[in-house]
C-alpha cells in the first residue's frame, strides 16, 4: 500500500478519487484512524485520509446549528460547543478503548459510522440530529444535500443515507449537525445488585413514567437512570423514581463523578481489553434479558446493556473462535441483528461483520453501491 493520501480541500479530494476511479485503485477511507478496525477486514491500495479537511465552517448557536469539515477532531467540535453550552445531544461514544486504537476521533468518522451513546434512547440517533452534507462519490463528482435546518431537506435525504455507510459509498467532506443546550443538572440513580432480568424490568418500568429518562444502563450488576434537567426537575424526578424503586436500595451520583460514570458507560470501559471478540446487539428491549442469560450461559459471554436493553455489549471469550452463527441463531426467532465491533483479522475476513441482510435488502444496498460507487473503490467490501 501506497503512502497515506493527504488532500487539503473538497477539491483536491475529488481530484485523488477521480485519479483512483480512472485506474481501478481501491482506496481505505480513514478520518483520525481510530475506528479501522470496524467492518469486514479488506485489501486496499491507498488510503484517503479526510484529516487535512478541519475546520467549523459555521457555527450559530442561536439557530442550534453548526456547519464543520468532516475532518474536524471531535475535541475541536466539543470545545466549540462547551464555550456555548451546547452539545451534540446524540452523545457519540469513543471507540479507542474498546478497539484499543490510536489517533484522534473526527466529526466524519462519527457520522460516516452512524456512532450514537446512551442519550439515543430520548434524543434520537446520529442521522436524527443531521441536516445536510456534501461528499464525493466513487466517481470523483462532488454532491451536497439537504441544508441547515429540517425544512431544507426536501427530496432523497442522501444525508441519512450516508450516515452509517462506513464510506462506501462516498467520502464525507463537510456536515451540517444540530446542536442542542446542555442540561442545567444532571443525576444519576444507581441500582446495585440486579441481573439482567432485572435491569430489564426496572428499565420497562421507568422508561413508561413521564420522567424523561436520558440513560438507562447496566453495567457489572448495577442499573443506572440517567435524569437531565432543570434542578428542580431532576430533584423531583429522582425522588419519584426512588419511591416508585423503593423495593431496590439506590444510590444518587451527581458532578464530576457523574460525567465520568457516563463517559465510561458510553465508551464500554467495563469490556475493554477483554480478549476474545466484542459484539454489539440491537435488539427488542424486552427481549434483552432473554438473550443475556442465553448468550452467558453458552458462551460464557461477559454482557453490558444501554438504551433500556435495547442495546447489548457482549464480550466472548476467545475460547470460542467464531461465536457468530451461535449470536445470530439466538437471536433470530426475536429479531434484532449483531454486529461484529472487534475480532481477530482472521474472524472479521470469514464471518459476516454485519447482520447479514434479507435478499430484498442486500439487492438494494447493491444498487445503491453500484451507482454511488460504480468503479468499486471506496472501502471495497467493508460491510459485505
Amino acid at each position: 500500500m501506497t503512502a497515506p493520501i493527504p488532500p487539503a480541500s473538497e477539491a483536491e479530494l475529488a481530484e485523488a478519487v477521480t485519479a483512483a476511479a480512472a485506474t481501478g485503485t481501491r482506496l481505505r477511507i480513514q478520518g483520525g484512524g481510530t475506528r479501522t478496525g470496524l467492518g469486514q477486514a479488506i485489501a486496499t491500495d491507498a488510503t484517503l485520509c479526510t484529516s487535512g479537511l478541519t475546520g467549523i465552517e459555521l457555527y450559530e448557536p442561536g439557530s442550534l446549528n453548526m456547519v464543520v469539515r468532516a475532518g474536524t477532531p471531535m475535541d475541536e467540535v466539543t470545545a466549540a460547543l462547551d464555550a456555548e453550552n451546547q452539545q451534540l445531544a446524540f452523545e457519540p461514544m469513543d471507540h479507542r478503548a474498546i478497539l484499543g486504537s490510536n489517533g484522534t476521533p473526527t466529526i466524519g468518522g462519527v457520522v460516516a459510522a452512524a456512532i450514537s451513546g446512551p442519550r439515543r434512547l430520548l434524543a434520537g440517533a446520529c442521522r436524527d440530529h443531521l441536516l445536510g452534507v456534501r461528499f464525493v462519490d466513487g466517481r470523483g463528482a462532488v454532491l451536497k444535500n439537504g441544508g441547515r435546518v429540517m425544512k431544507n431537506v426536501t427530496g432523497l435525504d442522501l444525508a441519512k443515507l450516508m450516515c452509517g455507510a462506513h464510506g462506501t459509498l462516498g467520502v464525507l467532506t463537510e456536515l451540517s449537525l444540530k446542536t442542542l443546550p446542555k442540561p442545567q443538572t444532571a443525576r444519576t440513580l444507581a441500582f446495585a445488585g440486579l441481573s439482567a432480568p432485572q435491569a430489564t424490568a426496572l428499565f420497562c418500568t421507568a422508561l413508561g413514567t413521564p420522567f424523561e429518562i436520558s440513560g438507562a444502563a447496566w453495567s457489572g450488576a448495577t442499573a443506572y437512570l440517567r435524569l437531565e434537567g432543570f434542578d428542580i426537575q431532576v430533584n423531583n424526578r429522582a425522588q419519584r423514581l426512588q419511591a416508585l424503586f423503593a423495593a431496590h436500595e439506590s444510590t444518587a451520583i451527581d458532578g464530576a463523578a457523574h460525567d465520568t460514570l457516563w463517559s465510561d458507560l458510553r465508551d464500554v470501559r467495563a469490556l475493554a481489553g477483554r480478549a476474545g471478540s466484542l459484539w454489539r446487539l440491537s435488539v427488542k428491549p424486552t427481549d434483552a434479558a432473554r438473550i443475556v442469560t442465553d448468550l452467558q450461559s453458552s458462551l460464557g459471554a461477559e454482557a453490558a446493556l444501554d438504551w433500556g436493553g435495547g442495546l447489548i455489549w457482549l464480550a466472548v471469550p476467545e475460547a470460542h473462535a467464531d461465536p457468530a452463527a451461535q449470536i445470530r441463531d439466538t437471536l433470530a426467532p426475536l429479531g434484532g441483528h449483531a454486529t461484529l465491533i472487534k475480532g481477530s483479522a482472521e474472524l472479521r475476513r470469514k464471518t459476516p461483520v454485519f447482520q447479514p441482510e434479507a435478499p430484498a435488502l442486500a439487492r438494494i444496498s447493491a444498487g445503491l453501491r453500484a451507482r454511488f460507487d460504480p468503479h468499486n473503490i471506496l472501502n471495497p467490501g467493508l460491510m459485505g
